[in-house]
C-alpha cells in the first residue's frame, strides 16, 4: 500500500508553526509512514531556520503536488507567496499573517477534496488575526465544515489512549447548555463509535458525560440528562453501540485514563478540553517554560481527513528556537492512521 500523501499547513506565519514543521521534518520516521509536504511560505521557513542552525534543510519549492520529491533531508513546500517577510513581525497578531494562515487551510482542503492528497494536518492559526483579515470563522473546524459542505461533524481531542468528542465547541457556555439535545447527542455518539473503528478499535466502548454536576443526581440539579442525554444513549444502544452514561463529568475522565472507555462524549468545549490539556501540556516551573505540549485535534464527520496540533500559536515562543513539535508529530500519526483505514 502506497504511503499516504499528507499536506501540512504552516499555520500562522508569526507563530511557532513554521518552527515545529521544520523540526518534524528532521525525523526520518515521518517519511517512513507518509509522504509529507508543507503548504505555506518558503521565505518564512528560511527566516525561521536562522534561529535553528542545527536544523537547516533545503526547501524544494513546488506549486503542485506532482512536483514533490518526498525525500528525507529536505522539505517539499507548496509556496503560496502570501507573506512580505520584511513586514512580518513574529509573535504579533496581523491581518497579513491571518490571511496567509487562512489561505493555507483553504489550499489543503482543496487538495484533499480534489484527491491530490490523502490527509491534511493543520498547525495553529490565530482567530483574531484571521478575522482582522476579513475571514469570519470561529476556527479550523468551522472552515473545514463550510468548505466541505458538512453539516454533521464534531471535534475529537486525543492524547495517547484518551479520546474525547464534543456535542458543541466554539459557542458561549450559556448557548452550549441549550445545544444538549437528543438528536445531537445521539449523532455524536455514533460519530465517536465510527471514529474508533476507523482507528482500528474493533469494539469501542463509548462513555457519555453528563452536563450537570453528578449527572444531575436523578433530577436534583437539572433535567438535561433525563430529557436529552439518556434517550440518545438508549437509541445508540438499540443499534448495538456499546455506550454507557450519563457519567458524572468529574468521574468519567479518570475512568477513561484508566482504560474504562475508548472515547468520551463531552457536552461542551471546556468539559472535554481541560482534562485532555491537563494530560498533554506540561509546564516546567523550575525552568519557567513549557516542556511537552502534546495532543491531537481531529475533525470527525468530514469527507476528508483533518488532524491538528492541540495548542495555539504560542506567539511568546515565536522565532526563539524552543518550540516543541510533539503535538504536530502526534497529529500526523493520527492522520496517517485514518488515511490507512479509509
Amino acid at each position: 500500500m502506497a504511503k499516504p500523501i499528507v499536506a501540512i499547513t504552516m499555520g500562522d506565519p508569526a507563530s511557532i508553526g513554521p518552527e515545529i514543521s521544520l523540526k518534524a521534518f528532521q525525523n526520518a520516521e515521518l517519511f517512513e509512514k507518509c509522504r509529507p509536504l508543507v503548504v505555506g511560505d518558503a521565505n518564512v521557513l528560511e527566516k525561521v531556520m536562522t534561529v535553528l542552525p542545527d536544523r537547516r534543510m533545503p526547501l524544494n519549492i513546488i506549486h503542485d503536488v506532482s512536483e514533490a520529491q518526498f525525500k528525507f533531508g529536505a522539505m517539499d513546500v507548496l509556496d503560496m507567496g502570501l507573506v512580505d517577510i520584511d513586514q512580518l513581525k513574529f509573535g504579533e497578531v496581523s491581518a497579513m499573517a491571518g490571511n496567509a494562515a487562512y489561505q493555507y487551510v483553504r489550499k489543503v482542503i482543496d487538495l484533499a477534496m480534489d484527491k491530490k492528497v490523502d490527509a491534511t494536518v493543520t498547525n495553529a492559526l490565530n482567530k483574531e488575526a484571521m478575522n482582522l483579515a476579513g475571514h469570519h470563522f470561529a476556527g479550523h473546524t468551522e472552515i473545514y465544515a463550510h468548505f466541505t459542505n458538512t453539516a454533521s461533524y464534531t471535534m475529537m481531542l486525543a492524547h495517547k489512549n484518551v479520546r474525547v468528542v464534543h456535542v458543541s465547541t466554539h459557542v458561549a457556555l450559556r448557548d452550549a447548555c441549550d445545544l444538549v439535545k437528543e438528536p445531537r447527542v445521539e449523532e455524536v455518539i455514533r460519530i465517536a463509535d465510527s471514529a474508533c473503528k476507523r482507528l482500528g478499535i474493533a469494539h469501542p466502548k463509548v462513555g457519555v458525560a453528563g452536563l450537570n454536576p453528578h449527572a444531575s443526581e436523578n433530577g436534583l440539579f437539572g433535567n438535561e440528562e433525563a430529557n436529552e442525554i439518556i434517550p440518545a444513549i438508549n437509541a445508540a444502544k438499540a443499534d448495538g453501540i456499546d455506550v454507557e452514561g450519563p457519567v458524572p463529568p468529574d468521574t468519567i475522565f479518570p475512568k477513561a485514563i484508566g482504560g474504562w472507555y475508548d472515547i468520551v462524549v463531552a457536552m461542551y468545549h471546556d468539559q472535554g478540553h481541560i482534562p485532555l490539556k491537563v494530560l498533554g501540556f506540561q509546564y516546567d516551573e523550575a525552568k519557567h517554560k513549557w516542556g511537552a505540549v502534546a495532543g491531537v485535534n481531529v475533525t470527525l464527520g468530514l469527507p476528508i481527513i483533518r488532524a491538528s496540533v492541540d495548542h495555539g500559536t504560542a506567539f511568546d515562543q515565536s522565532l526563539k528556537g524552543t518550540a516543541n513539535e510533539i503535538s504536530l508529530e502526534d497529529a500526523i500519526d493520527y492522520a496517517v492512521k485514518l488515511a490507512n483505514n479509509k
